[in-house]
């Protein structure tokens, strides 16, 4: 279950289990809405699908149907399926997926960066991360599960 792909209705829980180190694949991500498309790449890849659409589901032998429309009720069910949903360090790319490597010490910080804090890089599209408020806040949202 490490490989996931999630289907256009799981995007704000997409990012989430990027947080949590799941390599979690994103329809729109992809340019894909439609069914058999979101089909085709879920079982080419070797992939989990989580959809929230029963009907998908059901067209699919390897396939999470998520009930909830709520983030964290989501969450709850991913966790209930046996998910391991923590924060370590940052391991991939919350936009797109990627993986994250540290930076290295003495590497030229962009400024807008908080002075002391260890920073990521994603290795695809190079954005930084680095672990701040809304990291806090994911913490928090997962330890309430």
């Amino acid at each position: 279950m490490d490989r996931l792909f999630l289907d256009v209705m799981l995007g704000k829980l997409t990012t989430y289990l990027r947080m949590c180190g799941y390599d979690a694949a994103y329809a729109l991500d992809r340019g894909v809405e439609d069914d058999d498309a979101i089909l085709e790449l879920a079982e080419s890849e070797d992939r989990t699908l989580l959809t929230r659409d029963v009907e998908l589901a059901g067209r699919s032998e390897d396939a999470i149907c998520i009930e909830s429309l709520d983030v964290e009720d989501q969450l709850g069910e991913l966790r209930e399926h046996g998910f391991s949903l923590s924060l370590s360090e940052p391991a991939r790319c919350s936009d797109c997926n990627g993986r994250l490597v540290r930076e290295r010490e003495g590497k030229e910080i962009p400024e807008h960066v908080p002075d002391g804090k260890r920073v990521w890089r994603c290795r695809d599209c190079g954005k930084l991360f680095w672990k701040g408020s809304h990291w806090e806040s994911v913490e928090e949202t997962l330890s309430e599960l």
